[in-house]
């Protein structure tokens, strides 16, 4: 995991308007996105299709001054099945780049095709800890690791006595709940009990675990859900009635996007680290959330987010890697020397292991006016 310091793969930058204006135009390019378009991820998937189709919206669907035919495919419930959808995409549709994947797992099956293939993958969401030296794999979302990491001193500090860890046991996925729970014994934090207490992720019934947390003593909960477990899991948290002071305290996907409108005011308080909160207070974030509202009617989560800036990317480097020709090498060698992004999360660059090096912040599920929100109350640190 690398730290604050990381160094950056570029100085260099650019703006849209530079990206967009004085390229030379080409034949179009295919680009293939990989998202789950059924089963449990399916709303995930829709708010990562949502963020790419809204920069192509905005940008007369051009990336790099190309037309683009954006091939899109279901990343399914298994590794295996991604990993077949990025082989199609690669070797039958001979695709100049794929972005999306949500899965862990799905991320990991897939590394060796797209390294052989050698196709950049701008990934919007899955960056697993364990991903290492890939050329050809980017990631415009965060490494698992950086919410629990980012969280743990302030975690530490605000506690009030101790605190119990909850999470689910993903397949895969336990990087940021291990992450949090070394980080915050490093931090001198007290942990409740044992260490960390896993529940299956197929559990639908948290009321066991959430009794055992409720009568030990405890002054504080870190828990790691996502999806329908975090909808269940708060919605249950809230009916179980603690007391009054008790602080439960998340890795952002807790309540972001979908599942925060399924929870309702059972998730109000609830305080998560994430890279990105629709609060934010610059321009290029009041004009995301602007179009954003207007293409679809709601604000946007860092999933969208994330793969918004995943098509800023491509648009960048395609244009960059059209001078003189254009190809996959090109363009992984083009996403290579990006300098910053302006981006809705604050502007962020990539780091040596292709992913941003940002800002992360603290946010509380509030009333935003008449919305339910994850409201902006701190800067906790910069990871990449």
């Amino acid at each position: 995991m690398a730290g604050a310091a990381a160094p950056l793969l570029s100085a260099c930058s650019g703006s849209d308007s530079d990206a967009n204006t004085s390229l030379p135009t080409g034949p179009p390019v295919k680009i293939g996105m990989i998202v789950p378009l059924t089963g449990s991820r399916k709303d995930l998937g829709n708010e990562m299709d949502n963020g790419f189709q809204l920069y192509l919206k905005l940008h007369e669907n051009k990336l790099g001054n190309r037309e683009v035919q954006l091939l899109k495919v279901d990343e399914g419930e298994t590794p295996d099945v991604g990993k077949a959808a990025a082989e199609k995409l690669i070797k039958e549709d001979r695709v100049l780049a794929l972005t999306g994947v949500a899965a862990a797992a799905t991320m990991l099956a897939m590394k060796d095709s797209i390294e052989s293939a050698a196709v950049p993958l701008v990934g919007s969401n899955a960056s697993p800890t364990s991903l290492q030296g890939a050329k050809y794999m980017w990631r415009t979302s965060f490494v698992a690791s950086e919410p629990g990491q980012a969280l743990a001193k302030w975690a530490a500090d605000n506690a009030g006595g101790s605190l119990a860890i909850v999470a689910a046991d993903y397949p895969g996925e336990d990087d940021e709940v291990n992450s949090f729970f070394e980080n915050f014994k490093s931090a001198n934090g007290n942990v409740n009990g044992n260490g960390i207490r896993f529940t299956s992720y197929q559990s639908k019934d948290y009321s066991q675990v959430l009794n055992q947390v409720k009568n030990s003593g405890a002054t504080a909960m870190f828990a790691f859900f996502a999806g329908a477990s975090a909808v269940d899991f708060v919605k249950q948290y809230k009916a179980a009635k603690f007391p009054a002071g008790f602080k439960l305290i998340a890795p952002g996907s807790l309540t972001e996007g979908y599942v925060l409108k399924q929870q309702g005011n059972d998730a109000l308080g609830v305080y998560t680290a994430m890279n990105y909160s629709p609060d934010l207070d610059n321009a290029a974030n009041r004009r995301f959330i602007a179009d954003y509202q207007k293409a679809y009617g709601t604000i946007p989560s860092t999933y969208a987010m994330a793969s918004y800036d995943a098509a800023a990317v491509l648009d960048k480097a395609i244009g960059d890697a059209s001078r003189p020709s254009l190809d996959s090498f090109s363009l992984n060698a083009a996403i290579g020397k990006l300098g910053q992004i302006d981006s809705p999360r604050g502007g962020w660059q990539f780091s040596q292991n292709r992913t941003p090096l940002q800002r992360w912040y603290l946010r509380q599920v509030r009333m935003d006016g008449a919305l339910l929100s994850n409201v902006l109350t701190a800067e906790l640190t910069t990871l990449g």
